[in-house]
């Protein structure tokens, strides 16, 4: 018997079920088979009597808590890797808090690097398991579809493809008419092609679990089942670090150093047990099952990202979900709810059903067999929460998958025993790392809940090469910020803080609160003048404001440029083993005079490049204050990319505290701001207004003093992040006003211009600095990344990753970075493929336009095909081509920086 639901946006457009709701239900019911209308398309995972009265062990060398898919994973991986005294705890029963209602798809391509190598390894072992373990995963390769209703969407699809093929990924850029062959039941009037991915699929919770388990007992990690976690304890070690020492549970306490958060919703919860902070927020997240539907079986998953909606294939039905701009938070999470669902609210759900029935006419006809809501945990920028904790050692995060834990579960699994068991994951993680959020962020209940909306409702939007979010903004402010506000600054966000994009003089749009995109009865702001900014670069082809930009990139270049960098990370390094410390974790030579200034790597154990960053040697006995410490013995100032400061800052803590230096680390980021006065004429404007001479003899490059400017004191830096003669100077709080309207004043005889990180990115790449975590990571290392000059390798003073680095040295490198320009106009964006002598040998990890030397250009690690050393003679072997939307460019191979590949400029030589 079937009705219709009244609903203003779909009444008498779909039938249901008189029985569609569902309210929680209980464990038993979800286990008997002979429950008609079982709402959720899969058979729920059923645990064996005899692994319900698993006895608890005393020790353990790793406890995860949660039974859910990555859990399953990671206790996998940590047994496949040799560690057998692993063990996983679940309140429950496996998969019965959001797993076992998953939609279960698995898709192939994703716009960056790391989520490509990740699904690849998570559907390499889905589609393996079966044979190691004798139980069927559910496994079904029957592709996937993206649909594109606009040209925009259609370009974005051309980059998946393109970077699709530097990991081998077949996938195909479709018409209308070829997409209806493939699939005849959709509509494709509408659309102006499709992106056909032949190696995507879905995949069964409960049997992927169960094989992923029973492999792993079969190794020696144990599963316990029924056992609520308690206590998550803790101590202080001699050296005052806190550290996991055993977790309590119903049934027992384990005594272990690590413990394992993969609780999904209830992760706050098993956090709170240890006074860490995990931030994430649970919602309502639904789909709903179809009845069958003729000639459906067969036919690839379709995601429709510009109507917000999936349809994955059921058998011979179609599972429909999406997601929508005003999702329910789940604000109260209940501590006993478990293999239970949602009532389904129609009013939310409904405009993705009306984007299934148009992509898909017949659903309109087609009855609902079943709703599914359940909870899903969505984190503040759509990426998981991994790593170990900056507050607590031994406490690692696997939990907040923004409903791809399934399809990340294999590769994320692995990832993260790799983190556990050697301190660091094999890829650049850091996307993923709980660490590239500001603990000062995380707690914020505004924040998180305002970015993690806006994360969940733009889901499916375009991802372009430039975006600003909404929400969330204002957190962090310098100095600066109302004057350059005041100035006509568009503002970027990172890590919280609030700096320079660009500039439209005179002309203030500045981000405004919140409106939820109209959800949740909050009014649209009527009058945005920020986000009409923003959609500048709403395009794969130069923005809107280019020229801007380029004045910004050619007014440093050839008068002089004021650059705030406040919300660079600044620290103080001070105490007895403050030189063997710096000495130890960072790559460059810094046993040197007190005002020397040093350009310097951060490796891990591997070689790869955690951080770049400089280190400033200070004179001891300064004045107490930030920019001039005072402090006893060797002392050191550090900055580092503000994105990265709490990445940075725990790294450097942490290695301390491994190490066991005597030595103080001390984060002064907010305390100074930071101007960056560069180009020809930099010395002549900020010579008129210092009290030092700043001639090459007495100032020479990479040096640094405390100076008087403008009547304030400072320490000033001479440095290039844009390959000019110029200065940093760092600067007191309370004077940052008083000396930026001095240096702009005086500057207006030389042209000084306001610029800001768009044409420092621009700048940087013409002049071939680094960005990390972008041409420069942590796979990467300083040999292949060509920054060997910053490895003391001459010297006898040991460092992190040296033998790491020496080894590569001998065995000859088996990637390169290497830059590209092109004579064409177009931009490059990054996620080019890279060809050479027609075959793909990398893709572009960074791109950018040069408006020096007229050209776009892109940095890439090179390979070689057949695994072999790539030197110097292979890269100028070939021939090579960039492919941009599926187009083959011809491409120029650069040996040196394109622009003063001398490096006179710096050093002021301008002749």
């Amino acid at each position: 018997m079937q009705r219709v639901v009244n609903r203003s946006v779909i009444a008498k457009r779909i039938l249901l079920p008189s029985a569609h709701r569902v309210n929680q239900r209980s464990l038993q019911a979800f286990y008997s088979s002979d429950v008609p209308g079982s709402n959720v398309p899969y058979k729920p995972y059923k645990a064996e009597e005899s692994s319900l009265l698993t006895s608890i062990p005393s020790a353990a060398d790793v406890v995860i808590v949660g039974g859910g898919v990555i859990g399953c994973s990671t206790l996998y991986h940590l047994a496949k890797s040799g560690v057998r005294n692993a063990v996983l705890v679940e309140r429950h029963q496996l998969t019965s808090g959001t797993t076992w209602h998953t939609a279960g798809l698995v898709w192939s391509l994703r716009p960056n690097d790391l989520e490509v190598r990740l699904l690849h390894r998570s559907r390499t072992l889905m589609k393996s398991l079966e044979d190691e373990t004798g139980v069927n995963t559910g496994w079904i390769n029957n592709g996937g579809l993206f649909i594109a209703s606009t040209k925009q969407r259609l370009d974005e699809y051309k980059r998946l493809m393109t970077l699709g093929k530097a990991f081998g990924i077949e996938s195909f850029v479709l018409g209308p008419e070829e997409s209806k062959k493939l699939y005849p039941l959709m509509n494709v009037k509408d659309i102006y092609g499709t992106l056909y991915s032949p190696a995507d699929g879905t995949i069964d919770p409960a049997g992927y679990c169960t094989a992923l388990t029973r492999a792993a007992s079969k190794l020696g990690a144990r599963v316990i089942q029924n056992c609520p976690v308690l206590d998550v304890e803790t101590k202080i070690d001699d050296f005052g670090t806190k550290r996991v020492t055993a977790v309590v549970t119903e049934r027992g306490t384990i005594k272990t150093p690590v413990v394992v958060n993969c609780a999904g919703a209830w992760s706050r919860t098993i956090g709170q047990l240890a006074g860490v902070k995990v931030p994430l927020v649970a919602m309502k997240h639904a789909y709903v099952v179809t009845e069958r539907i003729e000639g459906i079986r067969n036919m690839p998953n379709i995601r429709d990202h510009d109507a917000s909606v999936y349809l994955k294939l059921q058998g011979d039905a179609l599972s429909v979900g999406g997601y929508e701009s005003n999702p329910i938070f789940w604000e109260e999470v209940q501590k006993d709810f478990a293999f239970s669902l949602f009532d389904l609210d129609w009013d939310v759900f409904s405009y993705n059903i009306d984007g299934a029935i148009n992509r898909v006419p017949i659903i309109e006809k087609t009855g609902i067999k079943s709703t599914v809501c359940g909870p899903e945990t969505f984190t503040a920028d759509h990426k998981p929460l991994m790593g170990e904790s900056p507050e607590v050692r031994g406490y690692f995060f696997g939990c907040g998958f923004n409903s791809s834990g399934m399809m990340l579960s294999g590769g994320c699994g692995y990832e993260l025993a790799k983190w556990v068991i050697d301190g660091r994951p094999e890829e650049d993680m850091y996307s993923y790392d709980i660490r590239r959020f500001s603990e000062k962020l995380i707690d914020n209940t505004r924040w998180l809940k305002e970015r993690s909306h806006e994360s969940y409702a733009k889901n499916y939007s375009i991802v372009f090469p430039h975006d600003e979010p909404l929400a969330g903004r204002g957190m962090r402010k310098d100095a600066l910020y109302e004057v350059l506000r005041d100035a006509g600054c568009v503002f970027q966000e990172r890590h919280g803080w609030e700096r320079p994009g660009w500039f439209k003089p005179d002309d203030p749009a500045p981000p405004l609160d919140y409106d939820y995109y109209g959800a949740y009865g909050f009014s649209v702001n009527a009058e945005n003048k920020y986000y009409d900014r923003l959609k500048m670069d709403y395009t794969f082809d130069f923005p809107l404001h280019h020229d801007i930009i380029r004045a910004e990139c050619l007014g440093c270049r050839e008068r002089v440029a004021v650059f705030d960098m406040s919300y660079f990370g600044k620290f103080l390094i001070t105490g007895p083993d403050a030189q063997r410390a710096v000495d130890w974790i960072f790559t460059n030579n810094s046993s040197l005079a007190p005002g020397s200034t040093v350009y310097s790597c951060m490796l891990n154990k591997r070689g790869g490049v955690e951080a770049d960053l400089t280190v400033s040697v200070l004179e001891p006995r300064g004045q107490g204050r930030p920019h001039d410490p005072r402090f006893e013995g060797h002392g050191f100032y550090v900055a580092i990319g503000g994105a990265i400061i709490q990445h940075g800052f725990s790294y450097i803590k942490d290695v301390i505290q491994d190490r066991g230096f005597d030595c103080c680390l001390e984060d002064v980021s907010e305390e100074m701001a930071l101007l960056s006065v560069q180009g020809p004429k930099s010395r002549d404007l900020l010579q008129s207004l210092v009290d030092v001479d700043l001639g090459d003899k007495n100032f020479p490059f990479s040096t640094n003093k405390v100076v008087t400017v403008a009547g304030h004191k400072a320490r000033a830096v001479r440095l290039s992040f844009v390959g000019e003669l110029g200065w940093e100077l760092h600067i007191p709080n309370e004077s940052a006003k008083a000396v930026y309207r001095s240096i702009m004043e005086a500057g207006k005889q030389f042209g000084v211009v306001n610029a800001g990180y768009r044409a420092i990115d621009s700048l940087s790449i013409e002049k071939g600095y680094r960005h990390w975590h972008a041409d420069l990571r942590s796979d990467d290392t300083p040999l292949e990344a060509g920054l060997e000059f910053t490895c003391k390798l001459k010297t006898d003073i040991q460092f992190l990753g040296r033998e790491a680095i020496e080894k590569q040295k001998k065995e000859g490198l088996r990637k390169r970075l290497a830059c590209f320009t092109i004579d064409d106009h177009i931009p490059l964006h990054g996620l080019e493929a890279i060809w050479r002598d027609e075959k793909v040998v990398g893709f572009l990890r960074r791109a950018d336009y040069g408006f020096s030397i007229g050209k776009s250009i892109g940095y890439g690690y090179v390979i070689h095909p057949d695994g072999g050393v790539v030197n110097t003679d292979f890269l100028k072997s070939g021939n090579y081509s960039l492919e941009h939307m599926g187009e083959k460019i011809p491409a120029k191979l650069h040996a040196r920086s394109p622009f003063d590949p001398k490096n006179q400029r710096v050093k002021g030589i301008y002749a």
